[in-house]
């Protein structure tokens, strides 16, 4: 059986999530039976042998392809107990494993700025629980953090920082550190933006972390408008209806009264909201400005059966005509985080969570220029390895966002967005050239050696990295390369980002019980995180060590090993 025919029998069915059947078209066909358990198979498109640099880090020799067809893969985690809701939904993650860097040297994915783990870790924690594993998406965990990065200074709308130093949790390999600093815009400088909430007001929403957080997120976000924005608020439960018309930036007493108004109860049918809130957004569309639906729910949905296709073909429609979709994710107990993320990367928009005033306040307030606003899309990365002195690679995180080689220069395929001010960060493990890579069950090659390499331009650089970018507006990518040398530079000489990235990479790493955890201690973690966090005006790295610290405790208590 080929690649091709492997990656496509391994595909998931399609199933009818209980959020995307209720956000569903009215006129879709019904779709699958309802399920507590359904799977999506978030893909590994970098094809090639698994080299796991120690014989207990088995991995699958070939994953399937993340692509459009791939349907949420989650389980459900108990919740509360309250009768409400029959437990909170992860897609489960299938850790990257090593690469054998001779038979794989492309590794390829999607750039992502959703910060919607890390807060949703942050619950966890704060209420005296492990997260569950797949709960845990490590990218998220080190893109929540602002990075001290270089703003762009040519015509490209980010920077690109790469670092290579010793990794912390093993001694024997390296870390590579790839940075991405979108460029920034000041409220002043943003577009006009025409926002639509659609706001979840059923009676799952009926909780103090649910909508009163949503009212004061919508509070929040009332402040920043200018008298050129405009904002709008659609409601769903048993019926939908609108809240507030569009209505202009400046008139903020009459858009807090109309979020105060609002009040929980009654079951969830969200498939004419969604239809609704598009139909504001596209009245009120803005050419050349920011026009977004945002969703606020818990994601409990409980009325209608459709399938998840016709929703899918909507957002993807609707996104195509200018219209993105962001989420913000809120509650406990309940909470369909698989589904959430899909419908924000279908979107092209963000996925946060909301745990705390706080972060309403992070999400739409400090940061409400990287949230709204793109300044570029379909971002994508692909690293080559050089087989001469990388043995293997592994791509710590992104397992959802991974995309096949032959993606990166095709620009129909969909990929993430950067936003105003954000920045990006990806971490790499290799393994140095000359160590022994244990890959059970394949032979050694006998004509691609690593010392065979021709040794033309760049023979000297440990891996280039290439990116792919669209303008805001624009059909065509845009190429960016950057070798990168290996100058064996120590970890304590390392600079602070790439001390604090590798910190919270371990950190999560421990939260998973990462096979690929090597060393990596709690304590190891909060040390190293304590002496990198910089300036930290906010206090947001401060908060990650007490974090570090209280799921230390938890882990000991549970002696589950993590």
């Amino acid at each position: 059986m080929s690649h091709e025919e492997r990656r496509t029998a391994r595909r998931a069915r399609p199933l009818s999530l209980l959020l995307l059947a209720a956000l569903a078209l009215p006129a879709a066909s019904c779709g699958g039976g309802n399920s507590s358990r359904s799977y999506e198979h978030a893909a590994n498109a970098n094809t090639g042998a698994a080299a796991p640099s120690t014989a207990e880090a088995p991995a699958p020799q070939e994953r399937a392809a993340y692509d459009e067809t791939a349907i949420a893969r989650g389980y459900v985690v108990d919740g509360p107990g309250d009768g409400r809701a029959g437990g909170e939904r992860y897609a489960e993650i299938d850790e990257n494993p090593f690469l054998d860097a001779a038979r794989a040297p492309l590794s390829t994915f999607s750039i992502d700025v959703d910060t919607a783990s890390y807060s949703n870790t942050r619950r966890f924690l704060s209420e005296g629980r492990l997260p569950p594993r797949d709960a845990v998406r490590i990218e998220e965990l080190v893109n929540y953090f602002p990075y001290d990065y270089p703003q762009p200074d040519g015509p490209a709308p980010f920077s690109v920082t790469t670092e290579v130093a010793d990794c912390p949790w093993d001694a024997r390999h390296r870390l590579v550190h790839i940075g991405l600093q979108g460029r920034n815009v000041s409220a002043e400088d943003l577009p006009p933006a025409n926002l639509v909430f659609l706001v979840d007001v059923s009676g799952s929403m009926d909780s103090p972390d649910k909508l009163p957080l949503v009212k004061s997120s919508l509070r929040t976000l009332a402040e920043q408008l200018r008298p050129r924005d405009r904002v709008a608020v659609v409601t769903y439960a048993g019926a939908s209806g609108l809240a507030l018309p569009s209505t202009t930036g400046e008139r903020k007493s009459e858009i807090v009264s109309a979020v105060e108004r609002m009040q929980a109860g009654g079951s969830t049918n969200g498939g004419a909201g969604i239809q609704l809130a598009y139909r504001v957004a596209e009245e009120n569309f803005v050419r050349g400005g920011i026009n977004r639906v945002i969703l606020a729910t818990d994601g409990d949905f409980n009325v209608g059966v459709t399938g998840d296709a016709a929703l899918v073909a909507l957002i993807e429609e609707k996104r195509r005509g200018g219209v993105s979709l962001s989420v913000l994710g809120f509650g406990t107990g309940n909470l369909n985080d698989s589904a959430m993320e899909r419908l924000a990367d279908r979107g092209d928009g963000n996925y946060a969570y909301i745990d705390t005033p706080a972060e309403a306040e992070k999400a739409l307030g400090e940061q409400l220029a990287g949230t709204l606003a793109t300044i570029a899309k379909d971002v994508k990365i692909q690293v080559e390895f050089n087989p001469r002195l990388v043995a293997g690679y592994r791509l710590i995180g992104y397992e959802n966002r991974l995309l096949a080689e032959r993606d990166f220069n095709d620009d129909r395929k969909d990929a993430g967005e950067v936003g105003a001010g954000h920045t990006v960060t990806a971490l790499y493990e290799v393994v140095p050239a000359g160590q022994r890579l244990e890959n059970p069950g394949v032979d050694e090659l006998k004509y691609s050696r690593p010392a065979e390499t021709a040794r033309g331009a760049g023979a000297g650089e440990l891996l280039t990295v290439k990116l792919r970018y669209k303008e805001p507006e624009g059909g065509a990518s845009k190429p960016l390369n950057v070798g990168v040398p290996d100058r064996q530079a120590s970890f304590r000489n390392a600079s602070e980002n790439f001390k604090f990235a590798a910190a919270v990479a371990e950190f999560g790493m421990l939260l998973r019980d990462s096979r690929y955890k090597g060393q990596s201690t709690f304590d190891g973690a909060a040390e190293l995180a304590r002496a990198s966090a910089g300036a930290d005006l906010r206090g947001h790295r401060a908060e990650f060590v007490r974090l570090v610290e209280t799921a230390k405790t938890l882990s000991s208590r549970a002696g589950d090993g993590r």
